[in-house]
């Protein structure tokens, strides 16, 4: 049954639906004695979770039970907070109604970042990832809501072609919208009514942790979670788009060494040897210490540093993450000892409420809590990416001119290779194929 489960998985093209597109076929191949629902939604005003908890809770159960069976789990706890008051009676009932005594829930409180796989193993399992590790490292796999929504949807068959996302900020009409994987993101905001302002940016993902489009000819990818349009000046905005180098200099110059990033870090309170404010002093000197380099490897770029702890507005986060990309440019990694970090005593005291977190980054006004949709959007065409995801691009099995249906293949995984089938999200003609995308038009 495991091997079926893991091919199912494979063929439909599923991944990691909250994170970095992580291929699921190869998470779900692991034996553990636990598997963790990540239904935290927890970024500020992303719904699409609690929505699909709420509304196709049935799929989510079905698709958790598949995880269940191939790892080999003897729990799956469906997490969520206990604001999303109609979510949380969802799951409730459904698990009272279950049959299957492994389903079970845990409610969570509302802090940020609940939804980080280390804090959420820690919070709901009692037990800390080691530096550089993996929930699989103390037996548990955490899979997203949406993840598991098309796990079941592959058990029948059916390939990843449509991605939930919520759409919100400075639009008319926020909503969360079930859109065709590679819909343009310009499209999708013309649906939800346009802009209210002229001059703006769009967030793709969350206010923490997602980036600003270049450009709102981009399109939606199986990752893409939510599109918040802000104006070009709000402070969400501006501390994305600064120019690194800035950042830099800035940040050597400023830091007042108030050790304010390492008290707060998420990572660091797990007991993890991250210490953002040594690496803010020592990134102004000529010579780093290799060994307080590599301690950034260990930073998961949350943002609590950058956008709440830090009292003279610079970013720990930045620095961290071109020290990073320094460190896999020169090849070296984290030396994982596998050791069970202490956790800080005052871990617990020093959770993030997310509505204050959300008065500081100035976005209390768009937690409208928006709904599902009811009409269907239909793009004019779709771009479909061939490297939505973690591993190497897909490969294009299509060309231009062919007519393909929704669910066809479209690009494979290259030979023994990590990655990600991608399929035809609408039906029509294949117009354009590059090694970035095939592109896709209604007949």
């Amino acid at each position: 049954m495991k091997e079926t489960i893991i091919e199912k998985v494979k063929q439909a093209g599923v991944v990691g639906a909250g994170g970095a597109g992580f291929p699921t076929h190869v998470k779900v191949n692991a034996k553990v004695d636990t598997v963790l629902v990540n239904g935290a939604s927890c970024e500020p005003l992303l719904m699409s979770d609690p929505y699909l908890l709420e509304q196709e809770i049935d799929t989510v159960i079905k698709g958790l039970k598949t995880v269940l069976d191939a790892t080999g789990a003897t729990e799956g706890i469906i997490c969520l907070k206990g604001k999303h008051a109609k979510a949380m009676a969802t799951v409730a009932q459904a698990v009272e109604n279950e049959t299957d005594p492994r389903i079970k829930m845990f409610e969570l409180q509302d802090f940020y970042p609940a939804g980080d796989e280390h804090v959420l193993v820690n919070e709901v399992m009692g037990r800390t990832v080691p530096e550089a590790g993996l929930p699989l490292n103390v037996g548990a796999v955490v899979s997203n809501v949406e993840s598991l929504f098309n796990i079941a949807l592959a058990m029948d068959d059916k390939p990843v072609t449509h991605r939930y996302l919520t759409v919100t900020g400075e639009i008319r009409n926020p909503m969360v919208v079930k859109v065709p994987v590679g819909s343009l993101v310009s499209e999708v905001l013309d649906f939800a009514g346009s802009s209210l302002i002229p001059s703006y940016r769009v967030v793709d993902g969350g206010p923490m942790m997602g980036r600003v489009l270049d450009t709102t000819d981009r399109p939606v990818t199986k990752t893409t979670s939510g599109l918040i349009v802000l104006s070009e000046d709000h402070n969400v905005v501006v501390g994305k788009i600064r120019d690194p180098k800035a950042i830099r200099r800035i940040t050597t110059s400023v830091c007042c060494q108030c050790n304010q990033c390492t008290d707060m870090c998420p990572r660091n309170l797990l007991g993890h040897d991250l210490h953002p404010h040594k690496l803010m002093r020592l990134y102004g000197t000529d010579m780093v210490p290799m060994e307080a380099r590599k301690e950034a490897l260990l930073c998961s770029e949350c943002g609590v540093c950058e956008k709440f702890a830090c009292p003279m507005g610079i970013s720990p986060r930045e620095v961290n993450a071109q020290i990073k990309r320094e460190l896999a440019a020169e090849g070296i990694r984290w030396q994982a000892t596998g050791e069970t970090p202490e956790n800080d005593q005052f871990k617990a005291t020093r959770h993030i409420p997310t509505k204050r977190l959300m008065h500081r980054l100035d976005v209390v006004q768009y937690d409208t809590h928006p709904t599902i949709s009811q009409t269907e959007f239909v793009p004019s065409h779709v771009k479909l990416l061939l490297g939505q995801h973690i591993g190497a691009p897909s490969q294009a099995v299509v060309a231009v001119g062919d007519h393909v249906t929704a669910g066809d293949l479209v690009a494979e995984i290259p030979e023994k290779a990590l990655g990600a089938r991608i399929h035809a999200s609408i039906t029509g003609v294949v117009t354009e194929v590059t090694k970035e995308a095939v592109t896709i038009k209604h007949q």
